[in-house]
């Protein structure tokens, strides 16, 4: 199995975003690298970590996520890897709630989140963003 990291999604990717998704929430699970030092694309000067340029993000998108019926669900670092092999691990795992695609679509494409997610970009070596959905009659519990 090969991992790829990224920060913006393929074409394939954005294409899914169209599609009808499951019926009820998803939940993005987003397995995130940060990089060392905060780089933005307009070149301003910063002495922010990547890490300290997500939590800009995280912050306001934690607020913009309301607005579209969703919520910042989880978040932890990542402290070691219990089972399976990776190259390198991830330094932190969030998971978001939406209550459609079609409302996370609706919010990547707000003017909100195109004023945010430069502190996404900048501090984002990559990541991986699993879109899931309770199956019915899941084992746990939907408490």
């Amino acid at each position: 199995m090969e991992v790829k990291n990224s920060v913006v999604p393929n074409q394939a990717q954005i294409e899914g975003f169209f599609q009808p998704g499951p019926d009820g929430p998803i939940y993005m699970v987003n397995l995130l690298k940060f990089k060392d030092k905060a780089v933005y694309e307009d070149g301003r000067a910063t002495d922010l970590t990547g890490r300290e340029a997500y939590d800009v993000y995280g912050a306001a998108v934690s607020v913009l996520l309301k607005e579209f019926g969703g919520a910042a669900m989880f978040a932890a670092d990542v402290e070691r890897l219990m089972l399976g092999e990776v190259e390198e691990l991830w330094d932190e795992v969030a998971i978001a709630m939406y209550p459609s695609r079609k409302a996370m679509l609706d919010m990547m494409q707000s003017p909100t989140m195109q004023e945010i997610a430069t502190h996404r970009a900048a501090g984002l070596a990559g990541q991986l963003n699993i879109e899931t959905a309770a199956p019915k009659g899941a084992w746990m519990s939907q408490a």
